[in-house]
């Protein structure tokens, strides 16, 4: 399988509760020369004792697990402060998993059905810093915000703040953004703060959406991870 163009090798924590699940994704994760899943988690509660062992680069959680859901292992993670992508692969496509999954902080959600490139795909760009998530989850997700947006007006971006969630709706890191911008990181995570503030957002993907959902920004959030 192809090899992501440089030399890094991105270490992965897999936590799911199904033994043979757990197997065939590793399988195929590994098959990526640049991807190594140097821990397996079958609960979140040994999802999260992993994580502080072995400090991978990218956790991939399942939503569904005993003693702690992939939903609160992430609010742990994120709650710690952890540096570590978080990528939701789970078979649930039903809205509120989505958005309670984003709203804990999540950097993607991908479904168990796509591609094991798509997959594999995921896992490079939450290592990126980028957000990921399934197109046709995106979808739908927009047309809910938007219906919700009509009637809970959000307070008025500012056109820096618009400049800098266009260029994270296209992938761009804080520190490529504080770059291309000729700003420092901390002023890019300031605005993105106020951003989320005024969007009642609590992650990058859930920004982007909701500013796509009332036309404030143009994103292709399929090609958002590309």
């Amino acid at each position: 399988m192809e090899l992501e163009n440089n030399n890094q090798v991105i270490h992965v924590l897999l936590a799911d509760d199904h033994v043979v699940v757990r197997a065939g994704i590793r399988q195929f994760l590994e098959q990526a020369q640049d991807i190594q899943v140097v821990a397996e988690a079958s609960n979140g509660q040994e999802a999260c004792e992993l994580l502080k062992q072995f400090n991978p680069d990218v956790a991939v959680l399942d939503i569904q697990m005993p003693k702690m859901s992939g939903i609160e292992v992430t609010r742990w993670i994120r709650s710690n402060r952890m540096p570590v992508g978080i990528l939701v692969l789970t078979a649930y496509d039903d809205d509120p998993y989505v958005q309670a999954v984003l709203r804990a902080g999540a950097n993607g959600y991908v479904l168990k059905t796509a591609d094991p490139r798509e997959i594999i795909q995921g896992i490079r760009d939450v290592f990126h810093g980028k957000s990921v998530l399934d197109a046709a989850l995106a979808r739908k997700l927009i047309a809910k915000l938007a219906r919700q947006d009509e009637t809970a007006p959000v307070e008025s971006l500012t056109d820096r703040e618009l400049q800098i969630l266009s260029l994270a709706a296209k992938g761009y890191t804080n520190k490529a953004i504080a770059v291309q911008l000729g700003i420092s990181d901390r002023t890019v995570q300031n605005h993105l703060a106020n951003t989320f503030q005024k969007l009642n957002a609590e992650s990058r993907t859930e920004a982007v959406m909701r500013a796509v959902s009332l036309g404030l920004i143009s994103a292709n959030i399929a090609d958002e991870g590309s």
